[in-house]
Parts: structure tokens; C-alpha cells; sequence
């Protein structure tokens, strides 16, 4: 039964997953070495940062797109790529903004590079498959910014949204309709 239990942790991880690193932290310095809980129809990266205005007007979004979704297998990580952005410094900006959601410091910026990510908040979308973590989605969360500076009232496409309900519904899922806007992911390196 042990061997059983082994082999099937070992098929559902994601490919990337099986290095020897984990992909960050918690909060409290525990090594995050897997993504996506067993069962989770998808799993979403939100690339956040605490300094970035945009990133931070998202947050209600995003935690309406959790409560919604994650009660249908969607498993929400909010990931902080900036070196700046410190257990310490993000419990903080969690309290501010009543954040209570799976969070993943990024320190050796794993997921950012995985992700392809490059900016702050950026979302990616991902779903098991036999072979790991395919990711079927990567932009923005919708259309509300146009460009820094540039910001409808509200959205009128909400991208991420349209992504989880194909996924959810085994569709194809759609293209982002434009580039996400936001504040530079800080390269690992540059510090």
C-alpha cells in the first residue's frame, strides 16, 4: 500500500516539480514543493507584489474570483516574486488589504520563471495533466488597465474569469484580449 501511495504521488506531480528545490516559501519559511493539491481542477498563480498600486486594486478582484471558484477545485497561490517583498513585509500588506490566501514568497523566483511572468499582477492558469502542470492561461486578470495611467472605470473583459470557466467546463480556453499592465517583476539577480 505504501509503494501504491508513492507511485501515485509521484505521477500526479507536476513535471517541474520533481526537482529537488522547492518553488518558495510560506510565510513562515516552510518550503513549498508542491502547487497543486490532489483533485484541484486548476490551480492559479496570482503574481503579486505589496509596492504595486495596480497589483494592489486587484486584490478585491481576485479574492472575489477565490471565493467563487475555489469551492469548484480551482486552488488559488498568491505568489510575491520580489525580493523586497519578505514574509514580514507581506503579512503586513495581508492584514492591510484582509488577505487570507495561499501565498507563496518567491524568492528564487521558480514560479516567476515557470510562469514566464514578468510583471505584477499577472496571472497563470494551470491544470494537471498525466505528464504534470500544463498551463493553458498566462496575461491579465482583465482589460480594466489599458496602459499604466490608462484605466476604464470597470472591466469589460474579464479574462481570468473566461479562463477558469473553460477550463472548469472543458472548453477551449481563450487568449487574453490584450497585455497585462502593471509594475516590473524585480529580477532575482538585479539586487
Amino acid at each position: 500500500m505504501a509503494l501504491r501511495m508513492t507511485v501515485v504521488l509521484l505521477c500526479c506531480m507536476p513535471i517541474f516539480a520533481l526537482a529537488a528545490e522547492p518553488f518558495g516559501t510560506d510565510l513562515d519559511g516552510h518550503p513549498i514543493e508542491r502547487i497543486s493539491p490532489p483533485g484541484a481542477k486548476a490551480v492559479v498563480l496570482f503574481f503579486a507584489a505589496s509596492d504595486c498600486p495596480i497589483s494592489n486594486r486587484y486584490i478585491p478582484e481576485m479574492k472575489r474570483l477565490e471565493r467563487e471558484y475555489a469551492p469548484q477545485g480551482v486552488h488559488f497561490l498568491w505568489v510575491y516574486p520580489n525580493p523586497g517583498d519578505t514574509a514580514a513585509v507581506v503579512r503586513r500588506h495581508d492584514e492591510q488589504f484582509d488577505v487570507h490566501a495561499d501565498t507563496v514568497l518567491d524568492t528564487e523566483q521558480r514560479l516567476t520563471r515557470m510562469a514566464d511572468a514578468t510583471i505584477t499582477p499577472q496571472v497563470a492558469v494551470f491544470i494537471a495533466t498525466a505528464e504534470g502542470l500544463r498551463e493553458v492561461y498566462r496575461g491579465r486578470i482583465d482589460d480594466r488597465y489599458l496602459e499604466l495611467g490608462r484605466e476604464r472605470p470597470a472591466a469589460t473583459r474579464h479574462d481570468l474569469e473566461l479562463a477558469i470557466r473553460a477550463v472548469l467546463a472543458n472548453g477551449t480556453v481563450p487568449k487574453p484580449g490584450g497585455p497585462a499592465v502593471g509594475c516590473s517583476i524585480v529580477p532575482r539577480n538585479s539586487l
